[in-house]
């Protein structure tokens, strides 16, 4: 009885099924006819991915703001020397937060809300200071961290961490050019330093 209602199942689905036609030779390059009325297709074209560090806004010899609207904590804060540039980079636990990059003619600035100043290394400045970001639990590492070997960023260190303000002042041997963009996971603002080509 099973197997007769297995058959009957079998014949049933078979006489409903789709009829397959034999599919038709084309050869590859071919001119004939079954050619001609074939469909041509290709693969979509394939976009390689960016590699990392190569779609980099310009340098500019100006200053640079952005960042998101929000409250964050410093993570970390370090530095780096390319073959093109010196590079710092603040470090946040989640996003970064609203942030402005301004030049200076000297290497002098505030600490925080005490009224006095420090002088770093060098003859000019970059200032970097982030809104509503703090780093008083959460941040490690050191806060002033100097390289005088390196060509242009000869000295970085925090000069506020006050009131939803962190701000770091970088030391330069002479003003340059710089760019400041952010990076994400994790949430970092870059900003580079151009060094002169004479």
């Amino acid at each position: 009885m099973r197997v007769g209602l297995a058959l009957l199942v079998i014949s049933i689905l078979t006489a409903c099924g789709p009829v397959l036609a034999p599919s038709a030779a084309v050869t590859p390059g071919g001119t004939g006819a079954a050619n001609a009325s074939a469909p041509r297709i290709s693969a979509p074209p394939v976009t390689p991915p960016t590699p990392p560090g190569t779609n980099l806004p310009a340098f500019a010899c100006s200053d640079f703001s952005g960042g998101k609207t929000g409250v964050a904590n410093t993570i970390n804060a370090r530095v780096g020397e390319q073959q093109t540039y010196d590079r710092f980079v603040l470090q946040f636990d989640s996003t970064v937060p609203t942030y402005n990059v301004t030049r200076q003619d000297k290497p002098v600035f505030p600490l925080g809300a005490s009224g006095q100043n420090v002088t770093l290394s060098g003859t000019a400045g970059v200032l970097v200071r982030v809104h509503s970001a703090t780093g008083a639990t959460t941040f490690t590492g050191p806060t002033d961290i100097i390289h005088p070997e390196y060509q242009v960023l000869k000295e970085a260190r925090q000069t506020e961490d006050f009131e939803g303000y962190v701000s770091w002042g970088l030391g330069l041997t002479k003003p340059t050019c710089i760019r400041a963009f952010t990076l994400s996971d994790p949430a970092r603002l870059v900003v580079d330093l151009r060094i002169p080509t004479s």
